[in-house]
């Protein structure tokens, strides 16, 4: 592993798993811990004033722990796993320049196979076609560019909107797969890593309905109430889980417990597509499992982070 990496010989130590798992909270251990960098690997924390629904970490752990990957675009600005790629690889550096250990931590499957298994340099595409294009697919719901990916390039089909988006323009405009053209072209060197998969299993649902109903508790719709006088309707930060739903009731086309609900069947939704995510994108061989309920979470957590250096 080279300096530049800033690892120093250590693998790379990843926290990550589904929404509302419990992965930042054994992230803050570990990281006061041993004094460690924490990055986000999360692209609904990339937006600024998007805090309380995409469950940034708050101004006080920010202050006791060093953090990077949050705040990095405006609501308009459509942000990308190369632009996160090359913000990371700086904090990396910036890690060891300080004498921190950087943890990556997130639920960002994309972001985080963008630096462990970095992303080849995706040819420019027609402007002018790709605009008509977004255009079209920009008014289809999240479902529909998914099943329309799962027909053709079925290798994506997982991933967010804004890697859908992205795959189908490519597929749409070249004829090429993007799967196929990642296959093909020469990149940057991987990075080894060892990660830590945060999971409740059967309790995660539970835990999503009660992070909901915390988000609310701390002023969640009147985050969204000054974002919506703010922020362009059509702006892509809107589609972070649930901020759409909620600004819905705020404009008074929802009733509360009709956007609670839309929200909680959202999250779940979500954190399945997590799940599958992390359990067919990792190598089986460099992953720790960690229910954060089990009385020993902590000292689990511990090991696992000793057995990178």
């Amino acid at each position: 592993m080279k300096l530049s990496d800033g690892l120093d010989g250590d693998k790379l130590r990843v926290i990550c798993g589904p929404t509302a798992a419990g992965k930042s909270a054994i992230a803050m251990m570990l990281a006061e811990r041993f004094d460690a960098m924490i990055l986000s690997a999360d692209s609904r924390q990339v937006y600024r004033r998007f805090d309380i629904g995409t469950a940034k970490p708050s101004l006080a752990e920010r202050a006791r722990v060093l953090h990077r990957g949050i705040d990095l675009a405006e609501p308009e600005e459509r942000y990308s796993a190369a632009l996160w790629t090359e913000l990371a690889r700086g904090a990396l550096a910036e890690a060891r320049r300080s004498g921190r250990t950087p943890v990556v931590v997130g639920g960002t499957g994309f972001y985080i196979r963008a630096l462990t298994f970095p992303l080849f340099k995706a040819e420019p595409l027609d402007p002018e076609r790709r605009s008509a294009l977004a255009r079209l697919m920009g008014e289809w719901e999240t479902s529909e560019l998914r099943r329309w990916c799962a027909e053709i390039d079925s290798r994506v089909a997982q991933h967010g909107r804004t890697q859908l988006l992205r795959a189908l323009e490519t597929a749409l405009l070249t004829g090429v797969r993007i799967s196929t053209m990642r296959d093909l072209a020469p990149r940057k060197k991987a990075i080894p890593a060892t990660y830590l998969v945060i999971d409740p299993a059967e309790g995660l649902p539970e835990r999503i309905a009660q992070r909901i109903h915390g988000m609310l508790d701390s002023g969640w719709l009147e985050e969204v109430r000054k974002l919506d006088a703010r922020v362009a309707e059509d702006a892509v930060a809107w589609n972070a889980t649930g901020y759409a739903v909620m600004r819905e009731h705020t404009r008074s086309k929802l009733s509360r417990e009709e956007a609670i609900a839309r929200v909680i069947v959202q999250t779940r939704q979500y954190a399945k597509r997590q799940r599958t995510w992390f359990r067919h994108q990792l190598p089986e061989a460099h992953v720790t499992t960690l229910d954060p309920r089990s009385k020993n979470a902590g000292a689990e957590a511990i090991a696992w982070w000793k057995a990178a250096a």
